[in-house]
């Protein structure tokens, strides 16, 4: 029989999601106004890449405010912080730019709504991510994290009719809904949060890569181990049916033995992964046969978000200068 040709489905969308793009243009535009050094709180992004190319531009990431000198300035993550970061950052005297992403954001305002109601608020997430402690921290006392649908079988709530659910914005559709299937089994009277908080990214990209996944006999996702949603787009490819996937933050990381008796590659990025990143492996793949590249498209997403208010007044106080 004739050897298969090689290929390379590449899955469309990947990559940088609205609320990235404007994290990443908010800390470059920073360093641009004011010069190193630009601080900021934990990194800007999941990505190794992205973190160590600011980095030699003279972003300086630290694990929390305290870590920022007296009177500078400090980019919040795209991932989002807690009113007792913002406070800390206050009585500091901190210069604060937000780049939240506005959808994480939305998050953040639903749970402050359902704790003034006193609902008891299941947050659906993975405890220890910045996103997950952001937004319980803006309703501590009412929120409980669910980490699994096995989490959802055994939390406890004090009313059972005053139960909500929210997510993180970066988990497994499939996977959520499931637990959001036992929590509603448990609790009947469970609401739901007012439009669905796993954002519009995560979710094409999951669909994008269920696309491809049986017709590939490795899937490889670009994406670094910290971020949540390239994790989740490698257990989204063998669910749906690929002979294997991995992770990999570049195409250095590539093993021979991963290609053994493949034809067809799949190729896709988290939210937080630059494109040439992607181009990087495309090329390492060429070398190894596999030159035929198909784009497999299911959605085309056109979002943008504006930068942060901060920086767009630092930007239009530099050119009232410029002007003057």
């Amino acid at each position: 029989m004739p050897t298969p040709s090689k290929r390379v489905l590449l899955a469309a969308p990947r990559g940088y999601c609205a609320g990235v793009d404007r994290a990443v243009m908010a800390v470059e535009k920073a360093l641009e106004i004011h010069g190193p050094p630009v601080y900021v709180r934990k990194e800007i992004v999941h990505n190794k890449y992205v973190v160590e190319s600011l980095s030699t531009r003279g972003a300086v990431f630290v694990p929390d405010t305290d870590d920022v000198p007296e009177g500078a300035r400090v980019v919040f993550s795209a991932h989002g912080v807690s009113p007792a970061v913002r406070e800390a950052a206050v009585s500091r005297g901190l210069l604060t730019i937000d780049a939240t992403c506005p959808l994480v954001a939305k998050v953040h305002k639903e749970a402050i709504r359902f704790a003034r109601a006193d609902q008891t608020i299941l947050l659906i997430g993975h405890e220890g991510h910045e996103e997950v402690e952001g937004t319980a921290g803006e309703a501590p006392g009412n929120t409980i994290v669910v980490n699994s649908p096995e989490e959802a079988m055994t939390v406890e709530v004090p009313d059972p009719d005053q139960v909500v659910w929210l997510s993180q914005t970066t988990l497994s559709v499939d996977e959520t809904l499931e637990t959001v299937r036992r929590l509603r089994d448990r609790f009947p009277h469970l609401q739901d949060p007012p439009s669905d908080d796993i954002c519009y990214a995560t979710q094409n990209r999951q669909v994008a890569v269920k696309k491809i996944a049986s017709e590939c006999g490795l899937v490889i996702v670009v994406g670094s181990a910290n971020s949540s949603n390239s994790v989740r787009l490698v257990e989204v490819a063998l669910q749906a049916g690929a002979g294997a996937a991995h992770r990999i933050d570049h195409a250095t990381e590539l093993e021979d033995v991963w290609f053994d008796g493949v034809a067809t590659v799949g190729v896709t990025s988290g939210a937080s992964v630059p494109e040439i990143l992607v181009r990087d492996l495309l090329e390492a793949l060429a070398k190894r046969g596999y030159g035929e590249v198909e784009e497999v498209r299911t959605a085309t997403e056109d979002l943008m978000f504006s930068l942060p208010h901060e920086i767009r007044a630092d930007i239009r106080a530099k050119e009232e200068v410029t002007e003057g």
